[in-house]
C-alpha cells in the first residue's frame, strides 16, 4: 500500500505547551516529537512522509490494520445516518445487532453484553457487577476483589486497585478498600519458553491462601488478565487458568478474565478463553473491538448473572450503572464492520498460523546483547532486556527510539519490548520488523 505524504505543519510552542499527553515522558517528548500524520495497512506515515512500520497494532488494537474501507465507511454512513441516541430507556438497532454478533463468537454461556466506551470503564463495570451480583443473591458480605500482583486492568479507581503495577497505583492514595493480590505468574524457571511455560500452575493456589486469610465468604471475584500484556507478556503456566477456574469454583467465587488485549484474534483465537478452554464468568472487552477506529469497551456475562439482577417490578432499574455514550451509535457500526473484516479474512485465527514464523523470529533474539528474556504466543511477544544499573527502563526505551528512527514502532513496558503488530502481518513484514529491533538492541548494548 502507498500513501501520498500530508503537509507537515509545524507544531507551535503554544500547541505543545498545552497538551498534556498520558503515559508519556512529556518534557522529553516535547523536545523531540515523534507525530504520526496517517496510517494505511501496517504502516503509519510522519507528517513529512516518512514510513513507519506498525509493531504494535496502534496500541494493542488495530486487529484488522489500519483504514480498513469497510470501517471507515461504516463510520461515515453512520454519523450521516444516526450520530447519537440516548442509552438510557432507549436504544438503537445496532447495539442489539452486535450485542448478537458478540455472543455469536464468544465462549459458550457468556451471552449477555453490557456496553462501556473503554477497557478501564469495561474493568470496573465488570467488578461493580460482581459485587452487586453476590449481594442480588443473598451474599453482600462478598465484597473483597482479589487482582494479581504485575496485573494491568486500565486506569479507573477500580482498575488500578486490582492492578499491580506499582507506577499506576503509588501516587493515588489507598484506592478501594478490601483488595488483595495473587502472586505473579512469572517464573525464572521459565525463561525463553516457547508458548505456555512448563512450570507455575501451582501458583494458581494463591488464592486458596487469601481464602483462608479472609474466608471466602467475603470474597466476591478474581480479576487475571490471562495473558498480560502491558506488564511485559506474561504468559500462564500450563493448568494454571483451569486451576484458578476451579479453585473458584470450589467457593463461589467469580473468575473475570479482562481480555481487553487478548480478545480479538492476538492469540490465534477469538479469545484467551477460547484459546486455552477456560471459560470465566465476566469478561471485558475493547481495544480489538472497534479496530481501535471508535472507543468502545464491553463486559460479558454468563446469563446466570444477568438474570439474578432480573427481579423486583419491571419498571425499576435492575443495575444501576451505565456511561452516556454505552452502545453509541458510530461504535456500534465500526464495531460490526469490523467484525466483518475479521470474518471475510479469517483474522480471528490467522494468528496461529502466523505465529510460527513470529515466534522463530522473536525467539532468535535471545543471542543478542542484553536479552534476557523472551516470551512469545500468537502474535504478541516480549523481550526482556536487562537494565542498565541504577537507570530502570532506559535501556528498553533507548530502543524504543532508535526503531522509531529506523521506521518501525514498537512499545517497551520497564525494559521489555513488547511487539503485537495487526494481525494482517506478513513475512516481509515480520523480517523487517525484527531485523530493526535486532539493530536498535545491539545499538544499545
Amino acid at each position: 500500500m502507498t500513501a501520498t505524504p500530508g503537509t507537515a505543519v509545524p507544531l507551535t510552542q503554544a500547541a505543545l505547551d498545552a497538551h498534556w499527553m498520558p503515559f508519556t515522558a512529556n518534557r522529553q517528548f516535547k523536545q523531540a516529537p515523534r507525530l504520526i500524520a496517517r496510517a494505511e495497512g501496517m504502516n503509519f506515515w510522519t507528517p513529512e512522509g516518512r514510513e513507519v512500520l506498525d509493531g504494535i497494532a496502534g496500541l494493542w488494537c488495530v486487529n484488522a490494520g489500519h483504514a480498513r474501507p469497510r470501517i471507515v465507511e461504516a463510520i461515515r454512513a453512520q454519523a450521516s445516518e444516526l450520530d447519537y441516541a440516548p442509552p438510557f430507556n432507549m436504544a438503537h438497532p445496532k447495539s442489539f445487532e452486535l450485542a448478537e454478533r458478540l455472543v455469536h463468537i464468544a465462549p459458550p454461556g457468556m451471552n449477555k453484553v453490557f456496553y462501556t466506551n473503554s477497557g478501564s470503564e469495561a474493568v470496573d463495570t465488570a467488578l461493580k457487577m460482581a459485587l452487586a451480583y453476590h449481594r442480588a443473591r443473598g451474599e453482600g458480605s462478598r465484597t473483597r476483589l482479589i487482582g494479581r500482583e504485575r496485573g494491568y486492568h486500565g486506569v479507573n479507581f477500580g482498575g488500578i486497585s486490582v492492578g499491580g503495577m506499582v507506577a499506576n497505583r503509588k501516587m493515588f492514595g489507598t484506592l478501594l478498600g478490601g483488595v488483595d493480590h495473587l502472586r505473579h505468574t512469572h517464573d525464572p524457571r521459565n525463561l525463553f519458553s516457547a508458548g505456555q511455560p512448563e512450570h507455575g500452575a501451582d501458583l494458581a493456589d494463591d488464592l486458596e491462601r487469601l481464602v483462608a486469610l479472609h474466608d471466602a465468604s467475603t470474597i466476591a471475584a478474581v480479576i487475571v488478565e490471562p495473558v498480560a500484556g502491558s506488564t511485559g507478556v506474561l504468559l500462564p503456566p500450563k493448568g494454571y487458568l483451569e486451576r484458578l477456574r476451579a479453585i473458584c469454583d470450589r467457593h463461589g467465587i467469580l473468575l473475570i478474565f479482562d481480555e481487553v488485549i487478548t480478545g480479538f484474534g492476538r492469540l490465534g483465537a477469538p479469545f484467551a478463553a477460547t484459546k486455552f478452554g477456560v471459560t470465566p464468568d465476566l469478561m471485558t472487552l475493547a481495544k480489538g473491538l472497534t479496530n481501535g477506529c471508535v472507543p468502545m469497551g464491553a463486559v460479558l456475562a454468563k446469563q446466570h448473572i444477568h438474570d439474578t439482577f432480573m427481579t423486583g417490578p419491571e419498571h425499576v432499574i435492575e443495575f444501576f450503572h451505565g456511561y452516556t455514550y454505552s452502545g453509541h451509535p458510530l461504535a456500534c457500526a465500526a464495531a460490526i464492520a469490523t467484525l466483518d473484516t475479521y470474518a471475510e479474512e479469517g483474522l480471528l485465527t490467522r494468528g496461529a498460523t502466523m505465529a510460527e514464523p513470529f515466534g522463530a523470529a522473536a525467539r532468535a533474539m535471545r543471542e543478542l546483547p542484553n536479552v534476557v528474556d523472551v516470551r512469545t504466543m500468537g502474535l504478541v511477544a516480549g523481550i526482556e532486556l536487562a537494565p542498565i544499573d541504577g537507570q530502570p527502563g532506559a535501556r528498553a526505551f533507548k530502543v524504543f527510539l532508535d526503531c522509531w528512527e529506523r521506521g518501525v514502532l514498537v512499545r517497551t513496558t520497564g525494559d521489555t519490548v513488547a511487539l503485537s503488530p495487526p494481525l494482517i502481518i506478513e513475512p516481509d513484514h515480520i523480517d523487517r520488523l525484527f531485523k530493526t529491533l535486532t539493530e536498535a538492541i545491539r545499538s544499545a548494548a
